[in-house]
């Protein structure tokens, strides 16, 4: 199972910012579907996940601003990011638990894309 995530970039503060992350391989089910962010010096943090009933949950920060979606045809998870902060700067990378099609559990994360906030 591979993962490619993309939609990062330099944007002004309170711009927006569609991020992708797409699953390619032998997948049987997504179960679990997450966007962290790790800044420099500091931790990776979750910033939102979604399962596959469509349960979200979102770091305080990014709540009323962030939006996550799944496309399960398309084993692809979006994070719609608005009123972009400068302390939303970060890499963001995308985790992804599932089940192969060979009943093995996974358990993938992306490359990371960055995310610049700035004037």
């Amino acid at each position: 199972v591979q993962l490619q995530a993309s939609g990062g970039g330099l944007v002004q503060p309170g711009g927006s910012l569609r991020l992708s992350c797409a699953a390619s391989g032998s997948i049987f089910s997504i179960n679990y579907m997450g966007w962290y962010r790790q800044a420099p010096g500091k931790q990776r943090e979750l910033v939102a996940s979604i399962t596959s009933t469509g349960n979200t949950n979102y770091a305080d920060s990014v709540k009323g601003r962030f939006t996550i979606s799944r496309d399960n045809a398309k084993y692809t998870v979006f994070l719609q990011t608005n009123s972009l902060k400068s302390e939303d700067t970060a890499v963001y990378y995308c985790n992804l638990k599932g089940i192969s099609v060979t009943y093995y559990p996974f358990d993938k994360w992306g490359q990371g894309t960055q995310v610049t906030v700035s004037s």
